[in-house]
């Protein structure tokens, strides 16, 4: 019966699994991050037009309201960065969850256009102190030994937001309406997410102990030392280039996917269901990263990641009015979509190390959110005047100066490395 106990208890993978810190943030996470993004980001998608229809203001302003809560979130990332590394991503999170549902409130009461817009300035700090951002340094602070498998798993959780808060927030609209909606959203955030931050970042892994059976998750070679002074600060210039090219890219792309494709000759119903296989190329990508890719060095997966965005829009733009090409440039972009958000957590750990990483992320992320933020309405600008043809010309040139970055870091970096002792 001991022996019994030994094989199912204690020694047991699920047993191991109990007592493992990472483990629990990441699945508490994942489900927050599910939730936040899909009760943020992604909330417009499916309410923008009701919000619109029942108040009788433009799609532009509507959506103009997720513009507003970006430029905030760019605002406040590098504080919110510092908060986290002097409180914990616990106390942080837990705020968020807070400010999260009170901003949903105010929104699902609004009844003019400056309460709408203060109401996504409000947002725009919740939803900094909730997202990934804040969720990778999280989990380094919990797991600082496996930083990048747990920030590649929990983006796995992530990439379903849309999937899943898409149709319940269509079906909830319908039976209740926007406001509603949104009240339910501002429970969830207070009822699931919050807690979830509280208790599951609740532990920490001790310091310098490892499991044998956790050895997969650990780097090929040891761990390098974080850069310093002036390698620091040209390290930190070019990947502050490197997200803010792909943040123009991605910012764009998350509200006129669709119509990019639709300007292929598509039909508006085709447009929509290859613009889903995206959140499916995201996956894929991922799970590359996590399983054949796991062993690379990061800046490695952030060279695969950042090429497939110019690639994608050279295979759109030599392809033309061609189905196949639309669906290899879907796919590509859900590829690189994926995986430059591990990339933006995952090469900064490496960099420079877990000490001080929630301020170094807070500093990475203004330039990105700040530039997600204007990109939508440049592009708008730019399609109106010029034509979609001008639009992916620059999204292209967006594409190759973020790659350009990437190498030139990735070169840099290596001859640093090999003229170091």
């Amino acid at each position: 019966m001991q022996k019994q106990r030994t094989q199912h208890g204690a020694g047991s993978p699920l047993a191991g699994w109990l007592r493992d810190p990472a483990a629990h943030a990441v699945l508490a996470l994942g489900i927050t991050q599910i939730i936040a993004w899909g009760t943020t980001l992604y909330a417009l998608g499916v309410l923008g037009k009701p919000i619109a229809a029942d108040t009788g203001w433009s799609q532009t302003l509507v959506f103009g309201g997720l513009t507003v809560g970006l430029l905030v979130s760019g605002a406040v990332s590098t504080f919110v960065g510092r908060l986290l590394d002097r409180h914990g991503g616990r106390a942080t999170m837990s705020i968020g969850s807070v400010v999260m549902a009170a901003g949903l409130v105010l929104l699902s009461l609004v009844t003019d256009p400056y309460t709408y817009l203060a109401a996504w300035a409000v947002l725009g700090i919740a939803m900094r102190l909730s997202l990934y951002d804040s969720a990778f340094a999280a989990l380094v602070q919990v797991a600082p030994s496996r930083g990048r498998r747990a920030i590649s798993y929990l983006t796995l959780f992530g990439g379903f937001a849309s999937s899943i808060f898409w149709p319940i927030g269509h079906a909830l609209n319908g039976a209740v309406g926007w406001r509603q909606t949104l009240l339910i959203f501002a429970a969830a955030n207070i009822l699931i997410c919050l807690p979830l931050h509280w208790f599951g970042l609740a532990r920490r892994e001790a310091a310098l102990q490892v499991a044998p059976s956790q050895a997969g998750d650990q780097p090929a070679a040891p761990a390098e030392a974080p850069l310093e002074g002036t390698a620091r600060t040209i390290a930190m210039a070019l990947f502050s280039l490197i997200v803010a090219a792909s943040a123009f890219v991605f910012g764009a792309l998350a509200v006129h996917l669709v119509p990019i494709l639709e300007a292929t000759g598509m039909a508006a119903s085709a447009a929509v269901l290859l613009a889903s296989l995206k959140g499916v190329a995201q996956v894929v990508g991922r799970v590359w990263d996590l399983t054949l890719a796991r062993k690379w060095h990061p800046i490695d997966v952030g060279r695969v990641s950042v090429a497939c965005i110019p690639l994608s829009f050279i295979v759109l733009m030599l392809g033309g009015a061609d189905f196949r090409a639309a669906l290899a440039f879907t796919l590509l972009f859900g590829v690189a979509n994926g995986l430059v958000t591990i990339m933006r957590g995952a090469v900064p750990l490496a960099l420079f190390g877990p000490v001080g990483y929630g301020a170094v992320l807070g500093v990475l992320a203004t330039p990105y959110l700040l530039l997600a933020a204007i990109a939508p309405a440049v592009f708008a600008l730019v399609v109106e005047r010029y034509g979609y043809g001008a639009g992916e010309a620059i999204m292209l040139g967006a594409g190759l100066l973020s790659l350009a970055s990437m190498e030139v870091m990735a070169l840099w970096y290596r001859r640093r490395k090999r003229s170091t002792p």
